[in-house]
């Protein structure tokens, strides 16, 4: 059996970045940006008023209760107020340019009227209630960079920048393929002798979360020509997943399927639980990653396996999230593959520890679907006992685009 990390690193060795496309703003959210973003002006373009009230010069106001001549009105979008004399001052509201000679603002609340003219309660300082130019960013200055997903405030920011369109990575398009005589349509009667095929359907979520556009295409028999029609609806994709069909009964014919179709096999079997049925190889360029039938085996190699090459085509780090949390209960010593034991999150004294659920057999589905955590398990690490600090991957965290 192969190492887990040596199959994780010969997969993702095969992956490539997908290709870019050019989208507007409104349709650009949780994308991955394609290439760094940089300002195309300073923001704001001018120093700005901060809060309502007078446009000054500082020194005019000290002492305070100098009256003043209100020269000019100046508000955002309006036109632009002249110079500012000696001895005046111009009425001025939030996010106006400052006009030519002033250096602060005195805000309205200090400030009394009377015939055209102001004064004020207290002295104002240089730079009093001015937002001067380029203070939230300046023209040229790097404010996203290539990777990251476009949430809502970082589509802001592109369009604060000046963007009105973004490059980010297309949709990686991710075939998927059940197989199995056992699998029933989610929904139909379940009779003896038959399961739901869930496997395709959290699979495609999973493609959907992480950025992929996922092509279903359908539950296969287990016969090498119902295989063969099945690829026969293959089109262009960046990846090609199966499900079922990876181990060694007599049925397993997916390996043999697609060997008609020019898969090179790179490896079959890998030293993880659950799923160690994992056939990886391509057909062409196109990578192809068998996972096993077993609903919890599939996920989990989705997860640790598809949602990495995914990332990867997007030009993210595929790495998992990885947080030391307290054992709640004790573990035994583990044997030669890399275990991924459901756990659940729990509270004891202000402090939150992780307890592995008591039946990990990889049938249970809902285990998995309940679960907090994964606590992952190094081949051959030593028994850990209560209280001991083990690796979990936050499930929450790990199927989150971020």
């Amino acid at each position: 059996m192969l190492p887990l990390e040596e199959a994780r690193a010969r997969v993702l060795g095969v992956v490539r970045p997908v290709g870019v496309e050019w989208l507007a703003l409104p349709e650009a959210l949780d994308r991955v940006l394609a290439s760094d973003l940089r300002a195309r002006h300073d923001q704001p373009p001018a120093a700005v008023s901060a809060m309502d009230g007078y446009a000054v010069r500082a020194a005019d106001t000290d002492p305070p209760g100098r009256w003043l001549a209100v020269a000019s009105e100046a508000r955002a979008g309006g036109p632009a107020a002249r110079p500012l004399g000696p001895g005046e001052a111009v009425r001025i509201f939030t996010g106006a340019p400052l006009p030519p000679g002033a250096d602060a603002v005195a805000i309205q609340e200090n400030a009394e009227t009377r015939d055209g003219r102001v004064r004020f309660s207290r002295a104002s300082r240089p730079g009093e209630f001015v937002r001067p130019a380029g203070l939230d960013f300046r023209a040229g200055e790097l404010l996203l960079s290539a990777g990251c997903v476009l949430d809502p405030r970082r589509i802001g920011m592109a369009a604060a920048a000046g963007h009105a369109w973004l490059p980010v990575r297309r949709r990686p398009r991710v075939a998927i393929l059940a197989t199995g005589d056992e699998l029933a349509w989610p929904g139909e009667p379940v009779v003896p002798g038959r399961v739901a095929a869930s496997n395709s359907v959290a699979l495609a979520a999973l493609v959907r979360r992480f950025g992929g556009e996922p092509l279903d295409l359908g539950i296969a028999p287990d016969t090498a020509e119902g295989l063969a029609r099945a690829l026969d609806r293959l089109a262009a994709v960046d990846l090609l997943v199966t499900s079922g069909g990876a181990s060694v009964g007599e049925y397993d014919l997916v390996r043999r399927a697609l060997g008609t179709r020019g898969l090179e096999l790179d490896f079959w079997r890998v030293a993880m639980r659950p799923g160690k049925p994992l056939i990886f190889g391509r057909m062409g360029e196109v990578p192809v990653l068998g996972v096993p039938g077993n609903p919890v085996s599939a996920l989990v190699c989705g997860i640790v396996f598809v949602r990495a090459m995914l990332l990867a085509m997007l030009g993210i780090g595929p790495d998992l999230p990885i947080e030391p949390l307290p054992l709640a209960r004790s573990v035994p010593a583990n044997d030669e593959r890399f275990d991924h034991l459901r756990a659940r999150f729990l509270e004891r004294e202000g402090r939150r520890l992780v307890e592995p659920v008591e039946r990990q057999d990889s049938s249970m589905l809902a285990t998995l679907a309940r679960a907090d955590a994964l606590i992952l398990r190094p081949p051959f690490a030593p028994p850990v006992g209560v209280g001991t600090d083990v690796p979990c991957v936050p499930l929450e965290r790990a199927l989150r685009l971020s």
